[in-house]
């Protein structure tokens, strides 16, 4: 009999459900940046218990997404320092996966969803869909991913996944912003297709770069703004001179 008898299917725990719309809510830019968010509120909102929410806002805050702001969390603003955060922890670890999936990806059948998110992309950059596009980029960025066999290499990287969504969804609208993302796009693409790894990593390294610079001029924000030096340049409190 019991060959026969299958698992009981559990819907999600109301904790994750919280965390899950929040989550989705901060991605989708739908919780301004300083929002206050105030767990008798949010409850009322959602019909739920306090509990629920407040393991959410935990959760999300030690993720970086939200701050506590006294006796509510806010969707924090993206500083420069954020940014160039964000941009360097994805130059160390994403020119490095990509290396190793080159081989694969030189396949035709395993790179075609790689070339129709990139199609999708262009199609949508042609057409002004800031949308459409950045669903092409997030399909580009998961096929890629999915050929990297060190799933904690990709955990890493998927981290802050969340982050570069938020980044994406303020500047994508910008038609100089989604060119530049396109053309880095198309280099690893082609990079990719001749199975060769250590051109892919540079196409990866120009993209991640040309991208960060872009995004903080599309945001507003200036180099000088930076609360430490620049990227490379940190000197160690117990260095000499």
């Amino acid at each position: 009999m019991s060959s026969i008898m299958k698992p009981i299917e559990r819907p999600l725990a109301l904790g994750e459900q919280v965390y899950s719309k929040l989550r989705t809510s901060i991605r989708d830019g739908l919780i301004a940046s300083g929002q206050p968010l105030q767990e008798v509120q949010l409850a009322e909102q959602l019909g739920v218990s306090r509990t629920p929410v407040r393991e959410a806002l935990r959760r999300l805050s030690s993720e970086g997404l939200l701050v506590s702001d006294g006796r509510s969390f806010v969707v924090p603003e993206l500083t420069l320092d954020d940014i160039n955060d964000i941009y360097e922890i994805r130059m160390l670890v994403e020119p490095a996966a990509i290396r190793y999936v080159a081989r694969l990806a030189s396949l035709p059948e395993v790179r075609r969803p790689l070339d129709e998110a990139l199609q999708a992309a262009t199609r949508a950059h042609v057409q002004g869909d800031a949308d459409a596009f950045r669903g092409a980029t997030i399909r580009f960025r998961a096929a890629w991913l999915a050929l990297v066999a060190n799933p904690r290499l990709v955990h890493i990287i998927e981290q802050y996944a969340d982050h570069m969504l938020r980044i994406r969804r303020l500047t994508l609208d910008n038609y100089e912003m989604r060119k530049i993302v396109l053309q880095g796009l198309g280099r690893i693409a082609a990079a990719l297709a001749e199975g060769d790894g250590e051109l892919a990593s540079a196409a990866m390294r120009e993209h991640i770069e040309k991208a960060r610079v872009a995004f903080i001029d599309a945001l507003g924000l200036h180099e000088s703004q930076a609360s430490a030096p620049a990227r490379g340049n940190r000197t160690r409190p117990d260095a000499k001179p």
